[in-house]
């Protein structure tokens, strides 16, 4: 018996160990918000983060419902990844020796990868500024921080060259987007940056659409195959008395998550005339503002976290003012989500295809609209939002 028994043992052994080494990582690690790949582990969570922050503040940003941080300065440190634990923030931040040291801990949700590295590199000593960091080296760290802890998914931030083609600061590389498809290569979740309302150049300046257009091209290069996220402005970056309204911050977000992002990212700094960290914290305004939309994205989670329903909606608009749409679906609920891409008053149709319904419920808006065979109408103002449920 022993001798049977004794090889059956080392065969089970055998048979385990080549499991353990064909294993794939599994798909949700314990405590963990995101799946390797990226995507939310829980429907009903949407990633709402806060650029470079003191981690001190967290639970005044928790309270305004930022529920993630991107990037520690000079960071992760011991002390800024035990403030994090205690404030329950995860962080996605530099895969340094001390955060890999933390690999352990839930905190960390993601790696950052770097940011802007698609602009035109800064030289040694001050001497001026050099190419972008060539897309094969970022595809080169990519692998190497994704061998390090396979577990976790990778952050690219790139800069505002993926909605701005002729963006001056991309150097000898300006009016070549076709470089993003090799940037792309390099990271599980894509992000980028363009701040419309605070732009010095005339071609972007107080042009809201352009956050729409960087997240509809990130999701074309990545073949909607990849999750991606934007940032926001919501401060007076430059001190120079022109900052995003309430109202244009909400247009921002809007249309960026008709547009397919899954994750935004608030930079609340402001540079001159003095500096501020977090500008977004000592303005009453902004911050209710902010704190409103968050709580809207929240609720609304589980729609923007499933797919949706191919060809369930067309939106058509007799001034040609193009107004874009959304049909989400959760739980027996039927939500439509619209916003005027543009700076003139229009009247938008929605058509839907399949969806039955007596009324849309215009949220936090006090009013509902007839729908009659299928269809209904609404007037928008310049960059207005409007987000409806079907009754």
């Amino acid at each position: 018996m022993k001798a049977p028994f004794l090889l059956l043992s080392v065969l089970l052994l055998f048979s385990w160990i080549m499991a353990l080494q064909a294993a794939e990582v599994p798909a949700v690690l314990p405590g963990r918000i995101f799946t390797a790949s990226g995507q939310p582990a829980d429907e009903a969570f949407f990633p709402i983060a806060v650029w470079l922050q003191d981690p001190r503040n967290a639970p005044r940003y928790r309270a305004a419902g930022i529920n993630l941080y991107v990037v520690l300065w000079k960071g992760p440190t011991e002390p800024q990844l035990e403030t994090l634990t205690k404030a329950g923030m995860p962080v996605i931040c530099d895969q340094s020796t001390t955060g890999l040291a933390h690999r352990s801990n839930p905190i960390i949700a993601a790696w950052m990868h770097g940011d802007e590295p698609d602009n035109a590199q800064a030289l040694p000593g001050g001497k001026g500024y050099g190419p972008p960091i060539l897309p094969e080296v970022i595809v080169k760290d990519y692998t190497r921080l994704r061998e390090a802890d396979p577990g976790r998914p990778v952050l690219l931030n790139l800069g505002q060259g993926v909605a701005f083609d002729n963006y001056i600061g991309r150097g000898v590389r300006r009016n070549h987007p076709e470089d993003y498809a090799g940037y792309l290569q390099g990271c599980d979740i894509a992000s980028f940056d363009i701040y419309p309302v605070v732009h010095e150049s005339p071609e972007v300046s107080g042009k809201l659409e352009f956050v729409a257009r960087g997240v509809e091209r990130l999701t074309q290069w990545t073949n909607g195959k990849k999750p991606v996220w934007n940032c926001i402005e919501c401060t007076d970056i430059e001190g120079i008395g022109r900052k995003a309204t309430p109202a244009q911050v909400r247009s921002e977000i809007w249309m960026a998550l008709i547009r397919g992002s899954r994750g935004l990212i608030y930079f609340v700094h402001q540079f001159k005339p003095v500096f501020k960290e977090s500008a977004l914290l000592s303005d009453p305004e902004m911050l209710a503002a902010v704190t409103a939309i968050n709580r809207q994205i929240n609720e609304l989670a589980p729609f923007l976290n499933r797919p949706s329903p191919p060809d369930a909606l067309t939106v058509s608009s007799p001034s040609g003012s193009p107004v874009i749409a959304l049909l989400k679906e959760s739980r027996g609920t039927t939500c439509v989500f619209a916003v005027n891409l543009t700076p003139e008053p229009t009247t938008a149709v929605f058509t839907l295809k399949n969806a039955t319904a007596s009324k849309a419920r215009v949220l936090e808006e006090s009013r509902q609209l007839e729908v009659t065979d299928r269809t209904f109408k609404d007037s928008f103002a310049p960059y207005a939002v409007h987000l409806y449920r079907l009754e």
